[in-house]
Protein backbone atom coordinates (compact mmCIF):
# COMPACT_ATOMS: atom_id res chain seq x y z
CA UNK A 1 0.00 0.00 0.00
CA UNK A 2 3.02 2.26 0.33
CA UNK A 3 3.05 2.79 -3.44
CA UNK A 4 -0.71 3.20 -3.82
CA UNK A 5 -1.68 5.37 -6.79
CA UNK A 6 -3.88 7.70 -4.77
CA UNK A 7 -4.17 11.25 -3.49
CA UNK A 8 -5.22 12.08 0.06
CA UNK A 9 -6.84 15.40 0.89
CA UNK A 10 -9.05 17.02 3.49
CA UNK A 11 -11.78 19.62 3.64
CA UNK A 12 -13.01 21.48 6.73
CA UNK A 13 -15.71 18.82 6.95
CA UNK A 14 -14.02 15.55 6.10
CA UNK A 15 -11.20 13.25 5.05
CA UNK A 16 -10.94 11.90 1.51
CA UNK A 17 -9.02 9.73 -0.89
CA UNK A 18 -8.95 9.95 -4.65
CA UNK A 19 -8.10 6.56 -6.15
CA UNK A 20 -6.53 7.05 -9.60
CA UNK A 21 -7.10 3.46 -10.75
CA UNK A 22 -10.75 3.47 -9.75
CA UNK A 23 -11.22 7.10 -10.77
CA UNK A 24 -13.31 7.53 -7.64
CA UNK A 25 -13.42 9.63 -4.49
CA UNK A 26 -13.79 7.80 -1.19
CA UNK A 27 -15.00 9.38 2.03
CA UNK A 28 -12.92 8.33 5.05
CA UNK A 29 -13.08 8.82 8.77
CA UNK A 30 -10.08 10.30 10.55
CA UNK A 31 -8.62 6.96 11.63
CA UNK A 32 -8.89 5.44 8.17
CA UNK A 33 -7.20 8.52 6.76
CA UNK A 34 -4.35 8.20 9.27
CA UNK A 35 -3.83 4.49 8.52
CA UNK A 36 -3.48 5.17 4.79
CA UNK A 37 -1.34 8.27 5.33
CA UNK A 38 1.00 6.38 7.67
CA UNK A 39 1.45 3.60 5.14
CA UNK A 40 2.20 6.02 2.34
CA UNK A 41 4.88 7.59 4.53
CA UNK A 42 6.31 4.19 5.42
CA UNK A 43 5.17 4.51 9.02
CA UNK A 44 3.80 1.15 10.19
CA UNK A 45 3.00 2.33 13.72
CA UNK A 46 -0.80 2.20 13.95
CA UNK A 47 -0.83 1.42 17.67
CA UNK A 48 -3.22 4.26 18.42
CA UNK A 49 -5.59 3.32 15.59
CA UNK A 50 -8.59 1.06 16.21
CA UNK A 51 -8.66 -2.43 14.71
CA UNK A 52 -11.92 -1.55 12.96
CA UNK A 53 -10.19 1.22 11.03
CA UNK A 54 -7.26 -1.03 10.10
CA UNK A 55 -9.59 -3.82 9.01
CA UNK A 56 -11.71 -1.46 6.92
CA UNK A 57 -8.61 -0.30 5.03
CA UNK A 58 -7.59 -3.92 4.42
CA UNK A 59 -11.11 -4.55 3.15
CA UNK A 60 -10.63 -1.66 0.79
CA UNK A 61 -7.46 -3.25 -0.62
CA UNK A 62 -9.22 -6.61 -0.97
CA UNK A 63 -11.74 -4.96 -3.28
CA UNK A 64 -9.16 -3.45 -5.61
CA UNK A 65 -8.70 -0.02 -4.11
CA UNK A 66 -5.31 1.46 -3.13
CA UNK A 67 -3.64 -0.40 -5.98
CA UNK A 68 -0.12 0.63 -6.93
CA UNK A 69 -0.72 0.02 -10.64
CA UNK A 70 0.42 2.82 -12.94
CA UNK A 71 0.00 3.13 -16.68
CA UNK A 72 3.01 1.97 -18.65
CA UNK A 73 2.77 4.32 -21.58
CA UNK A 74 1.33 7.68 -22.60
CA UNK A 75 -0.71 6.82 -25.68
CA UNK A 76 -3.83 8.57 -26.88
CA UNK A 77 -6.48 6.01 -27.89
CA UNK A 78 -7.76 8.40 -30.55
CA UNK A 79 -4.68 7.39 -32.57
CA UNK A 80 -6.62 4.38 -33.81
CA UNK A 81 -9.42 6.46 -35.33
CA UNK A 82 -7.62 9.75 -35.99
CA UNK A 83 -7.94 9.69 -39.77
CA UNK A 84 -11.66 9.00 -39.51
CA UNK A 85 -12.11 11.99 -37.19
CA UNK A 86 -10.11 14.29 -39.45
CA UNK A 87 -11.98 13.22 -42.56
CA UNK A 88 -15.51 13.14 -41.14
CA UNK A 89 -15.93 14.87 -37.78
CA UNK A 90 -14.51 18.40 -38.05
CA UNK A 91 -16.93 20.53 -36.04
CA UNK A 92 -15.79 24.08 -36.62
CA UNK A 93 -13.53 26.33 -38.61
CA UNK A 94 -12.46 29.80 -37.49
CA UNK A 95 -11.43 32.11 -40.30
CA UNK A 96 -8.86 34.79 -39.56
CA UNK A 97 -10.27 37.25 -42.06
CA UNK A 98 -7.70 39.92 -41.18
CA UNK A 99 -4.60 40.45 -39.08
CA UNK A 100 -5.35 44.14 -38.83
CA UNK A 101 -6.95 45.67 -35.74
CA UNK A 102 -8.05 49.17 -34.83
CA UNK A 103 -7.10 48.56 -31.17
CA UNK A 104 -3.86 47.80 -29.38
CA UNK A 105 -4.99 45.86 -26.32
CA UNK A 106 -2.08 45.54 -23.92
CA UNK A 107 -2.71 41.90 -23.04
CA UNK A 108 -3.46 40.80 -26.60
CA UNK A 109 -1.47 37.80 -27.84
CA UNK A 110 -0.41 40.00 -30.79
CA UNK A 111 0.67 42.92 -28.57
CA UNK A 112 4.36 42.05 -28.35
CA UNK A 113 4.03 40.63 -24.84
CA UNK A 114 3.77 37.13 -26.29
CA UNK A 115 5.92 34.94 -28.52
CA UNK A 116 3.64 35.41 -31.51
CA UNK A 117 3.24 37.52 -34.60
CA UNK A 118 2.28 41.21 -34.37
CA UNK A 119 -0.51 43.14 -36.04
CA UNK A 120 -0.30 43.26 -39.84
CA UNK A 121 -2.33 44.65 -42.72
CA UNK A 122 -2.72 41.18 -44.29
CA UNK A 123 -6.26 39.97 -45.00
CA UNK A 124 -7.86 36.78 -46.28
CA UNK A 125 -9.07 36.53 -49.85
CA UNK A 126 -12.58 35.30 -50.60
CA UNK A 127 -11.11 32.41 -52.58
CA UNK A 128 -9.17 31.24 -49.53
CA UNK A 129 -12.22 31.68 -47.31
CA UNK A 130 -14.35 29.60 -49.68
CA UNK A 131 -11.77 26.83 -49.60
CA UNK A 132 -11.90 26.87 -45.81
CA UNK A 133 -15.70 26.62 -45.80
CA UNK A 134 -15.58 23.85 -48.39
CA UNK A 135 -13.04 22.02 -46.22
CA UNK A 136 -15.39 22.23 -43.21
CA UNK A 137 -18.34 20.91 -45.22
CA UNK A 138 -16.34 18.09 -46.79
CA UNK A 139 -14.74 16.97 -43.52
CA UNK A 140 -17.86 17.12 -41.33
CA UNK A 141 -19.92 14.33 -42.89
CA UNK A 142 -20.80 12.83 -39.51
CA UNK A 143 -21.87 16.14 -37.93
CA UNK A 144 -25.39 17.44 -38.20
CA UNK A 145 -24.27 20.73 -36.58
CA UNK A 146 -21.27 22.71 -37.83
CA UNK A 147 -19.83 26.08 -36.84
CA UNK A 148 -18.21 28.89 -38.79
CA UNK A 149 -16.44 31.59 -36.76
CA UNK A 150 -14.75 34.86 -37.69
CA UNK A 151 -11.65 36.14 -35.96
CA UNK A 152 -8.93 38.73 -36.40
CA UNK A 153 -7.42 41.16 -35.73
CA UNK A 154 -10.78 42.84 -35.66
CA UNK A 155 -12.95 40.87 -38.11
CA UNK A 156 -15.47 43.67 -38.71
CA UNK A 157 -12.77 45.53 -40.65
CA UNK A 158 -13.62 42.97 -43.34
CA UNK A 159 -17.41 43.10 -43.05
CA UNK A 160 -17.94 42.82 -46.82
CA UNK A 161 -15.87 39.63 -46.91
CA UNK A 162 -17.77 38.27 -43.91
CA UNK A 163 -21.07 38.77 -45.71
CA UNK A 164 -19.83 36.87 -48.74
CA UNK A 165 -18.60 34.06 -46.51
CA UNK A 166 -21.89 33.76 -44.63
CA UNK A 167 -23.94 33.59 -47.80
CA UNK A 168 -21.57 31.02 -49.33
CA UNK A 169 -21.71 28.99 -46.08
CA UNK A 170 -25.50 29.05 -46.07
CA UNK A 171 -25.54 27.78 -49.64
CA UNK A 172 -22.94 25.05 -49.14
CA UNK A 173 -24.20 24.02 -45.70
CA UNK A 174 -27.73 23.28 -46.84
CA UNK A 175 -28.99 20.16 -45.11
CA UNK A 176 -26.91 20.76 -41.98
CA UNK A 177 -27.67 22.80 -38.87
CA UNK A 178 -25.26 25.67 -39.41
CA UNK A 179 -24.09 28.23 -36.86
CA UNK A 180 -22.08 31.43 -37.22
CA UNK A 181 -20.14 33.28 -34.51
CA UNK A 182 -17.93 36.35 -34.53
CA UNK A 183 -15.57 37.79 -31.91
CA UNK A 184 -15.41 41.60 -31.92
CA UNK A 185 -14.18 44.57 -29.90
CA UNK A 186 -17.53 46.25 -30.80
CA UNK A 187 -16.02 49.60 -31.79
CA UNK A 188 -16.94 49.22 -35.48
CA UNK A 189 -20.50 47.95 -34.99
CA UNK A 190 -23.22 49.78 -36.92
CA UNK A 191 -26.96 49.34 -37.37
CA UNK A 192 -26.29 47.93 -40.85
CA UNK A 193 -24.02 45.24 -39.40
CA UNK A 194 -26.42 44.21 -36.64
CA UNK A 195 -29.37 44.20 -39.04
CA UNK A 196 -27.45 41.80 -41.29
CA UNK A 197 -26.35 39.63 -38.37
CA UNK A 198 -29.91 39.42 -37.06
CA UNK A 199 -31.18 38.34 -40.46
CA UNK A 200 -28.53 35.60 -40.68
CA UNK A 201 -28.60 34.45 -37.03
CA UNK A 202 -25.00 35.43 -36.33
CA UNK A 203 -23.91 35.18 -32.69
CA UNK A 204 -21.41 37.80 -31.56
CA UNK A 205 -18.98 37.75 -28.67
CA UNK A 206 -18.18 41.27 -27.45
CA UNK A 207 -15.02 41.91 -25.45
CA UNK A 208 -15.83 44.01 -22.38
CA UNK A 209 -13.61 43.81 -19.33
CA UNK A 210 -15.55 45.86 -16.78
CA UNK A 211 -16.11 49.53 -15.89
CA UNK A 212 -14.26 52.26 -17.77
CA UNK A 213 -11.30 52.42 -15.39
CA UNK A 214 -10.72 48.67 -15.84
CA UNK A 215 -11.60 48.28 -19.52
CA UNK A 216 -9.66 51.36 -20.63
CA UNK A 217 -6.53 50.24 -18.79
CA UNK A 218 -5.84 47.60 -21.44
CA UNK A 219 -8.18 48.13 -24.38
CA UNK A 220 -7.09 51.25 -26.26
CA UNK A 221 -7.28 52.55 -29.84
CA UNK A 222 -4.25 51.96 -32.05
CA UNK A 223 -3.54 55.59 -33.00
CA UNK A 224 -3.87 57.10 -29.55
CA UNK A 225 -3.65 55.92 -25.99
CA UNK A 226 -7.39 56.38 -25.54
CA UNK A 227 -9.68 53.81 -23.98
CA UNK A 228 -12.56 52.24 -25.88
CA UNK A 229 -15.13 51.81 -23.11
CA UNK A 230 -17.42 54.66 -24.18
CA UNK A 231 -17.46 53.52 -27.82
CA UNK A 232 -18.18 49.92 -26.84
CA UNK A 233 -21.03 50.98 -24.57
CA UNK A 234 -22.52 53.16 -27.33
CA UNK A 235 -22.59 50.08 -29.55
CA UNK A 236 -24.10 47.95 -26.80
CA UNK A 237 -26.79 50.53 -26.10
CA UNK A 238 -27.64 50.77 -29.80
CA UNK A 239 -28.06 47.01 -30.11
CA UNK A 240 -30.17 46.82 -26.98
CA UNK A 241 -32.44 49.70 -28.00
CA UNK A 242 -32.91 48.90 -31.69
CA UNK A 243 -32.45 45.12 -31.77
CA UNK A 244 -33.70 43.95 -28.34
CA UNK A 245 -34.47 40.38 -29.39
CA UNK A 246 -31.08 40.03 -31.04
CA UNK A 247 -29.37 41.49 -27.96
CA UNK A 248 -31.07 38.98 -25.69
CA UNK A 249 -30.57 35.92 -27.87
CA UNK A 250 -27.39 36.44 -29.88
CA UNK A 251 -25.04 38.71 -27.91
CA UNK A 252 -22.52 37.29 -25.46
CA UNK A 253 -19.95 39.28 -23.50
CA UNK A 254 -16.44 38.11 -22.65
CA UNK A 255 -14.59 39.71 -19.75
CA UNK A 256 -10.85 39.10 -19.68
CA UNK A 257 -9.86 39.00 -16.03
CA UNK A 258 -6.60 40.82 -15.35
CA UNK A 259 -5.26 39.94 -11.87
CA UNK A 260 -3.86 43.48 -11.64
CA UNK A 261 -7.44 44.72 -11.41
CA UNK A 262 -9.80 44.63 -8.45
CA UNK A 263 -11.99 41.55 -8.98
CA UNK A 264 -14.81 43.05 -6.86
CA UNK A 265 -14.88 46.16 -9.03
CA UNK A 266 -15.33 44.09 -12.19
CA UNK A 267 -17.89 41.86 -10.53
CA UNK A 268 -19.96 44.79 -9.25
CA UNK A 269 -20.00 46.34 -12.71
CA UNK A 270 -21.58 43.32 -14.38
CA UNK A 271 -23.98 42.85 -11.46
CA UNK A 272 -25.19 46.44 -11.20
CA UNK A 273 -24.81 48.08 -14.62
CA UNK A 274 -28.36 48.38 -15.89
CA UNK A 275 -27.60 47.76 -19.57
CA UNK A 276 -25.84 44.47 -18.76
CA UNK A 277 -27.77 43.02 -15.83
CA UNK A 278 -29.64 40.47 -17.94
CA UNK A 279 -26.90 39.91 -20.50
CA UNK A 280 -25.05 36.67 -21.16
CA UNK A 281 -21.51 36.72 -19.84
CA UNK A 282 -18.42 34.54 -19.76
CA UNK A 283 -15.05 35.31 -18.23
CA UNK A 284 -11.57 34.23 -19.20
CA UNK A 285 -8.15 34.69 -17.67
CA UNK A 286 -5.25 36.32 -19.47
CA UNK A 287 -3.56 33.42 -21.24
CA UNK A 288 -0.24 32.26 -19.80
CA UNK A 289 0.92 30.24 -22.80
CA UNK A 290 3.58 32.03 -24.85
CA UNK A 291 3.65 35.03 -22.47
CA UNK A 292 7.11 36.51 -22.12
CA UNK A 293 6.60 37.53 -18.48
CA UNK A 294 4.89 35.61 -15.70
CA UNK A 295 1.40 36.64 -14.64
CA UNK A 296 1.24 37.49 -10.94
CA UNK A 297 -1.87 36.65 -8.94
CA UNK A 298 -2.13 38.60 -5.69
CA UNK A 299 -3.48 36.99 -2.53
CA UNK A 300 -6.28 39.54 -2.56
CA UNK A 301 -7.36 38.63 -6.10
CA UNK A 302 -7.33 34.89 -5.35
CA UNK A 303 -9.19 35.26 -2.04
CA UNK A 304 -11.93 37.37 -3.63
CA UNK A 305 -12.29 34.87 -6.44
CA UNK A 306 -12.56 31.95 -4.01
CA UNK A 307 -15.12 33.90 -1.97
CA UNK A 308 -17.28 34.20 -5.07
CA UNK A 309 -17.01 30.42 -5.57
CA UNK A 310 -18.15 29.99 -1.98
CA UNK A 311 -21.20 32.20 -2.61
CA UNK A 312 -21.96 30.26 -5.78
CA UNK A 313 -21.95 27.01 -3.81
CA UNK A 314 -24.25 28.54 -1.20
CA UNK A 315 -26.70 29.45 -3.95
CA UNK A 316 -26.61 25.91 -5.38
CA UNK A 317 -27.35 24.54 -1.90
CA UNK A 318 -30.28 26.90 -1.41
CA UNK A 319 -28.66 29.17 1.20
CA UNK A 320 -28.25 32.25 -0.99
CA UNK A 321 -30.24 33.81 -3.81
CA UNK A 322 -28.44 33.45 -7.14
CA UNK A 323 -28.73 37.19 -7.74
CA UNK A 324 -26.05 37.73 -5.11
CA UNK A 325 -23.54 35.55 -6.93
CA UNK A 326 -21.00 36.56 -9.56
CA UNK A 327 -21.88 35.97 -13.20
CA UNK A 328 -18.14 35.88 -13.86
CA UNK A 329 -17.83 32.43 -12.28
CA UNK A 330 -21.22 30.82 -12.95
CA UNK A 331 -19.63 28.40 -15.42
CA UNK A 332 -17.42 26.92 -12.72
CA UNK A 333 -20.25 24.91 -11.18
CA UNK A 334 -20.99 23.44 -14.60
CA UNK A 335 -17.33 22.48 -14.92
CA UNK A 336 -17.52 20.72 -11.55
CA UNK A 337 -20.58 18.75 -12.58
CA UNK A 338 -19.06 17.93 -15.97
CA UNK A 339 -15.90 16.61 -14.34
CA UNK A 340 -17.89 14.72 -11.73
CA UNK A 341 -20.12 13.09 -14.33
CA UNK A 342 -17.04 11.90 -16.24
CA UNK A 343 -15.76 10.05 -13.20
CA UNK A 344 -16.66 6.41 -13.24
CA UNK A 345 -15.68 3.45 -11.09
CA UNK A 346 -13.23 1.27 -13.03
CA UNK A 347 -11.30 -1.87 -12.18
CA UNK A 348 -7.87 -0.47 -12.89
CA UNK A 349 -6.15 2.06 -15.08
CA UNK A 350 -5.19 0.94 -18.59
CA UNK A 351 -1.58 0.20 -19.48
CA UNK A 352 -1.84 2.73 -22.28
CA UNK A 353 -3.50 6.02 -21.43
CA UNK A 354 -3.08 9.70 -22.13
CA UNK A 355 -3.52 12.51 -19.65
CA UNK A 356 -6.36 14.97 -20.10
CA UNK A 357 -5.75 18.20 -21.99
CA UNK A 358 -5.26 17.63 -25.71
CA UNK A 359 -8.26 17.96 -27.97
CA UNK A 360 -8.14 16.28 -31.37
CA UNK A 361 -6.19 18.98 -33.23
CA UNK A 362 -8.13 20.20 -36.24
CA UNK A 363 -11.41 18.62 -35.20
CA UNK A 364 -12.74 20.70 -32.30
CA UNK A 365 -11.63 24.26 -33.14
CA UNK A 366 -9.78 24.28 -36.46
CA UNK A 367 -8.23 27.71 -37.03
CA UNK A 368 -7.26 28.95 -40.49
CA UNK A 369 -5.06 32.02 -40.82
CA UNK A 370 -5.27 34.62 -43.60
CA UNK A 371 -2.97 32.52 -45.80
CA UNK A 372 -4.94 29.30 -45.43
CA UNK A 373 -2.64 27.63 -42.89
CA UNK A 374 -4.26 25.36 -40.31
CA UNK A 375 -3.71 25.44 -36.53
CA UNK A 376 -5.40 23.47 -33.70
CA UNK A 377 -7.17 26.62 -32.46
CA UNK A 378 -6.80 30.39 -32.34
CA UNK A 379 -4.86 30.29 -29.06
CA UNK A 380 -1.62 28.82 -30.34
CA UNK A 381 1.25 30.84 -31.77
CA UNK A 382 1.09 31.43 -35.51
CA UNK A 383 4.87 31.71 -35.62
CA UNK A 384 5.29 28.15 -34.34
CA UNK A 385 6.10 25.64 -37.07
CA UNK A 386 5.02 22.67 -34.94
CA UNK A 387 1.59 24.20 -34.43
CA UNK A 388 0.93 24.53 -38.18
CA UNK A 389 -1.00 21.33 -38.88
CA UNK A 390 -1.66 21.71 -42.59
CA UNK A 391 -3.01 24.01 -45.22
CA UNK A 392 -6.36 24.36 -46.93
CA UNK A 393 -4.76 23.43 -50.28
CA UNK A 394 -2.87 20.36 -49.07
CA UNK A 395 -5.08 19.20 -46.18
CA UNK A 396 -4.04 18.04 -42.72
CA UNK A 397 -0.49 17.15 -41.75
CA UNK A 398 -1.43 13.93 -39.96
CA UNK A 399 2.00 13.26 -38.46
CA UNK A 400 2.12 16.67 -36.83
CA UNK A 401 -1.39 16.18 -35.50
CA UNK A 402 -0.38 12.82 -34.00
CA UNK A 403 2.54 14.50 -32.24
CA UNK A 404 0.29 17.17 -30.70
CA UNK A 405 -2.37 14.60 -29.80
CA UNK A 406 0.23 12.54 -27.91
CA UNK A 407 2.01 15.43 -26.21
CA UNK A 408 2.15 13.40 -22.99
CA UNK A 409 4.91 11.27 -24.47
CA UNK A 410 7.51 14.02 -23.98
CA UNK A 411 6.92 13.92 -20.21
CA UNK A 412 5.87 10.29 -19.99
CA UNK A 413 7.90 9.30 -16.91
CA UNK A 414 6.37 12.13 -14.91
CA UNK A 415 2.85 11.74 -16.30
CA UNK A 416 2.45 8.01 -15.61
CA UNK A 417 3.20 8.67 -11.93
CA UNK A 418 1.07 11.79 -11.51
CA UNK A 419 -2.13 11.34 -9.50
CA UNK A 420 -3.76 14.22 -11.43
CA UNK A 421 -3.24 12.76 -14.90
CA UNK A 422 -6.99 12.30 -15.47
CA UNK A 423 -7.54 15.96 -14.57
CA UNK A 424 -4.67 17.41 -16.58
CA UNK A 425 -5.54 20.38 -18.79
CA UNK A 426 -2.22 20.69 -20.62
CA UNK A 427 -2.23 20.52 -24.39
CA UNK A 428 0.73 20.92 -26.72
CA UNK A 429 0.60 24.72 -26.40
CA UNK A 430 1.97 24.31 -22.87
CA UNK A 431 5.10 22.69 -24.31
CA UNK A 432 5.57 24.95 -27.32
CA UNK A 433 8.55 27.30 -27.12
CA UNK A 434 8.19 28.29 -30.80
CA UNK A 435 11.22 26.22 -31.81
CA UNK A 436 10.30 22.77 -30.47
CA UNK A 437 8.06 20.99 -27.99
CA UNK A 438 9.82 21.29 -24.65
CA UNK A 439 9.35 18.82 -21.81
CA UNK A 440 10.77 21.36 -19.34
CA UNK A 441 8.30 24.03 -20.45
CA UNK A 442 5.37 21.63 -20.22
CA UNK A 443 6.15 20.33 -16.73
CA UNK A 444 6.59 23.89 -15.45
CA UNK A 445 2.76 24.04 -15.43
CA UNK A 446 2.31 20.78 -13.52
CA UNK A 447 2.14 22.27 -10.02
CA UNK A 448 -0.70 24.58 -10.99
CA UNK A 449 -2.53 21.68 -12.67
CA UNK A 450 -2.30 19.57 -9.51
CA UNK A 451 -3.40 22.51 -7.37
CA UNK A 452 -6.42 23.06 -9.61
CA UNK A 453 -7.27 19.35 -9.53
CA UNK A 454 -7.11 19.26 -5.75
CA UNK A 455 -9.28 22.37 -5.46
CA UNK A 456 -11.80 20.74 -7.79
CA UNK A 457 -11.90 17.58 -5.67
CA UNK A 458 -12.27 19.63 -2.50
CA UNK A 459 -15.12 21.63 -4.02
CA UNK A 460 -16.92 18.43 -5.07
CA UNK A 461 -16.56 17.02 -1.56
CA UNK A 462 -17.61 20.23 0.16
CA UNK A 463 -20.76 20.39 -1.94
CA UNK A 464 -21.51 16.80 -0.99
CA UNK A 465 -20.99 17.53 2.69
CA UNK A 466 -23.65 20.22 2.51
CA UNK A 467 -26.21 18.08 0.73
CA UNK A 468 -25.53 18.28 -2.98
CA UNK A 469 -26.40 14.74 -4.11
CA UNK A 470 -23.38 13.30 -5.86
CA UNK A 471 -23.97 9.59 -6.14
CA UNK A 472 -20.45 8.50 -7.08
CA UNK A 473 -19.33 8.74 -3.46
CA UNK A 474 -18.74 5.50 -1.61
CA UNK A 475 -18.24 5.08 2.11
CA UNK A 476 -15.60 2.50 2.96
CA UNK A 477 -17.68 1.22 5.87
CA UNK A 478 -19.97 -0.35 3.27
CA UNK A 479 -19.89 -4.13 3.34
CA UNK A 480 -20.92 -4.49 -0.30
CA UNK A 481 -18.21 -3.26 -2.65
CA UNK A 482 -19.21 -2.92 -6.27
CA UNK A 483 -16.34 -2.90 -8.74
Amino acid sequence: MKDSFIHLFTTPGGYYLYDVNKNAILSLNKEQYEVIKNNLLGNQDNSEISNDAIDSVKNLCDHGFLSSKRPKQMYNPVNETLLYHLNNKVKMITLQVTRQCNLRCKYCVYSGSYDNRGHESTKMSFETAKKGIDFLIENSKDNERIFLAFYGGEPLIEFDLIKKCIEYYEEKGEGKEIHVTLTTNATLITEEIISYFEKHDVNILISLDGPSEVHNKNRVFCNEDKGTFEKVMDSVQMIKDKFPSYFHNRVLFNAVLDPDNDFSCVNDFFADFQELKQSNLIASQITEYYKKDDIKYSDSYVSKLRYEYFKLFLSKLGYLDKKYTSKLIWRYYGQIIDRYNRMELTKEIADKIHHGGPCIPGVQRLFMDVNGNFYPCERVSETSSQMQIGNVDTGFDVEKIKTLLNIGTISEKKCINCWALRFCSLCAAAADDNSNLSMEKKVSYCTSVRDSAENLLKDICTLREFGDELDLFENIDSADWKT
